[in-house]
């Protein structure tokens, strides 16, 4: 049975906790030169019409280290860029490979190409969503506190792509999410609305309201691609938004900082919170690789099974019930 990872809304809680598990075995495993083979004699493409260095990199090496092989297409060296269809793209790459990864602008590119291709497709970025962000970001906050219940996220900046995934995705898990964002800059309600428990997200304009009350302090790029004719405008609007060691006097000791990356040091967050002992930003990026795995895991069983997590799993991995 085809699975499909466009938004991150297609997992249960249930999903989301056995592939946190399958990520702590893959984690375990890569430092003991384990190899895996669910991906053996298969061929995953990587559609990129972004750039990208942590994305790219975990999920070539993942694909690769899972037993199967990684063919990067940049768009622009494809015919889709000439104006082939996105039905007649997804139909033959069908006949070539066994599942796609893309990254691109538009949502709505990926649902087509997952309309289309007859293996998994995996939305590793658009301009709406970033669901293997999200999903790997609350493996670390998992794995660092050993609970997700009861923390309370932070995200402060612009309601990007990383802001709607973090979003949908504790509506799944139960995590409390606040956002600070300037006025114009906030989620959208086309996202909000997608939140089932609306009493676990609260929004608004002052970060300094929410410090106290935050577990993980987290915040992204003020300008995303796509966006950069914007820049100055965005600059001056998110000053204030700044993540600085003034902002966060008020915020508890034992607080985690996150960014998905890339930082501009300086912009949205200042060298010495990066650098601090609360950051965590490069096992935050370390896991993107190992919750990825894991993801492959899930797709690429549920593929070959009825069920994604038959007892016992594949490629030699016990699956914790």
């Amino acid at each position: 049975m085809k699975k499909d990872f466009l938004t991150g809304m297609e997992l249960t809680e249930g999903d989301i906790y056995k592939i946190f598990d399958l990520t702590k075995s893959y984690k375990a495993s890569r430092k003991k030169n384990v190899s895996a083979t669910i991906l053996k004699n298969r061929t995953v493409g990587l559609i990129f019409n972004k750039p990208s260095t942590r994305t790219r990199v975990s999920f070539e090496l993942a694909i690769e280290e899972l037993g199967g092989r990684a063919m990067y297409l940049p768009g622009d060296t494809i015919q889709i860029s000439r104006g082939e269809t996105i039905k007649d793209t997804a139909c033959v790459l069908s006949r070539y490979l066994d599942g796609l990864v893309i990254r691109t602008y538009r949502q709505e590119e990926v649902e087509e190409y997952a309309r289309w291709f007859t293996s998994p497709v995996i939305n590793a970025l658009t301009d709406t969503f970033h669901p293997c962000q999200a999903l790997s970001d609350y493996f670390t906050m998992y794995e660092k506190r050993g609970t997700l219940k009861g923390i309370k996220l932070l995200y402060i900046g612009d309601g990007n792509n990383v802001c709607n995934s973090l979003i949908l995705t504790a509506d799944i898990l139960g995590v409390s999410v606040m956002v600070a964002s300037p006025e114009g800059y906030q989620p959208s309600e086309s996202i909000l609305s997608l939140v089932k428990n609306k009493e676990i997200i609260k929004i608004g304009s002052d970060p300094s309201r929410f410090i106290p009350e935050a577990d993980i302090i987290y915040t992204d790029t003020w300008v995303s691609m796509g966006d950069e004719k914007e820049t100055e405008t965005r600059k001056s609007v998110f000053q204030r938004y700044q993540v600085n060691k003034k902002l966060l006097e008020g915020a508890k000791d034992d607080f985690l900082f996150m960014h998905c990356l890339p930082a501009h040091r300086g912009w949205e967050v200042t060298d010495d919170v990066m650098d601090s002992e609360n950051s965590i930003v490069y096992e935050q990026a370390e896991n993107r690789l190992h919750c990825q795995k894991a993801l492959l895991h899930y797709l690429y069983n549920a593929l070959l099974h009825n069920s994604p997590f038959e007892k016992g799993g594949v490629g030699g991995f016990k699956i914790s019930p």
